[in-house]
């Protein structure tokens, strides 16, 4: 079973709220948070800036491609990606990402700083403003969810803010066709995450499943306007695996399916070693940014190296 935990406890009762979730996190890292304070209003608009973004022609999506740009922002087009390394299947989805959103002349942009991109944005109204809308209020629960992690693994409870403040956030939409039957066919392949953690919304179609350790795959049920949260390897590296990332896949669905998932990554230049009181070091310290990298090299097919970040 996939544990539900009641984000509002965490301010009336955060020692009991953060032992569980110390306790999830430990043992496969999935949960579904409800009561979180993202508006149900802003999840159904952005719902319905995705349906129609994906809805445009494919030569008019075209143009924002995220092969043309060295900062993962744009879309990726059916079949660009394979999210399984082992077995090479390609993931039938398309997507649509943003990150944080920086003016062009901001000295990250001007310097052309890893993961320090603009956004591409299609020419739909409202489009941007209720994108960046919902990327603001994941980024505020992620935070706030990391000050959970720090009560539970004993640290100051601001330990993890610094790391967050400009990070290197990923908003993607995500739009998988309804299965065709074909043999091998996958939505997305399994994989685990590759940052500290992932909020993800669903419309309630099925597909999502996740393979704790010692277990086969399970489906993850759907509750209505609750997250669907799990830890990336990021975090795990950092908490010298006390935390674990668990895979997942998309299996594919029996109707067509739309999420939103929301990637927490930390600031490129933070330093990715074992945290106070985790033991000796499992992994060497890596700067965040060269950690991203590194993963997404694996994932997109026929890029450029200097294409990939």
């Amino acid at each position: 079973m996939i544990p539900i935990l009641d984000w509002s406890t965490f301010a009336s009762d955060p020692d009991g709220f953060s032992d569980k979730l110390g306790r999830i996190c430990r043992d496969h890292g999935f949960f579904l948070l409800k009561n979180h304070p993202v508006p149900a209003s802003l999840v159904t608009q952005t719902f319905a800036k995705s349906a129609a973004f994906f809805a445009l022609p494919e030569a008019e999506k075209a143009q924002l491609s995220i092969l043309s740009n060295p900062h993962n922002r744009g879309w990726a087009a059916m079949g660009s990606e394979s999210l399984d390394e082992t077995s090479g299947q390609i993931d039938q989805k398309q997507a649509f990402n943003i990150g944080l959103d920086l003016a062009p002349n901001d000295p990250e942009i001007l310097r052309a700083d890893l993961f320090r991109g603009v956004n591409l944005w299609p020419d739909l109204d409202g489009f941007k403003d209720t994108i960046l809308a919902y990327f603001n209020a994941n980024w505020d629960l992620g935070v706030a969810l990391h000050r959970a992690f720090a009560r539970d693994l004993g640290l100051p409870l601001d330990y993890f803010d610094q790391h967050f403040d400009a990070p290197m956030a990923t908003l993607r939409l995500l739009s998988y066709p309804a299965g065709s039957g074909a043999k091998g066919e996958i939505g997305a392949g399994a994989h685990t995450d590759y940052g500290s953690i992932t909020l993800l919304m669903t419309d309630g179609v099925s597909g999502l499943q996740v393979k704790p350790r010692g277990k086969d795959w399970m489906s993850v049920p759907h509750e209505a306007g609750a997250f669907v949260v799990n830890i990336g390897d990021c975090l795990m590296r950092w908490t010298n695996k006390i935390y674990c990332s668990t895979p997942h896949r998309v299996l594919p669905p029996p109707r067509p399916r739309k999420s939103i998932a929301f990637f927490l990554d930390p600031n490129p230049q933070s330093v990715i070693s074992a945290l106070p009181g985790t033991g000796a070091a499992m992994f060497p310290p890596i700067l965040a940014s060269d950690y991203l990298r590194s993963r997404l090299d694996a994932t997109y097919k026929g890029r450029n190296d200097h294409e990939t970040a």
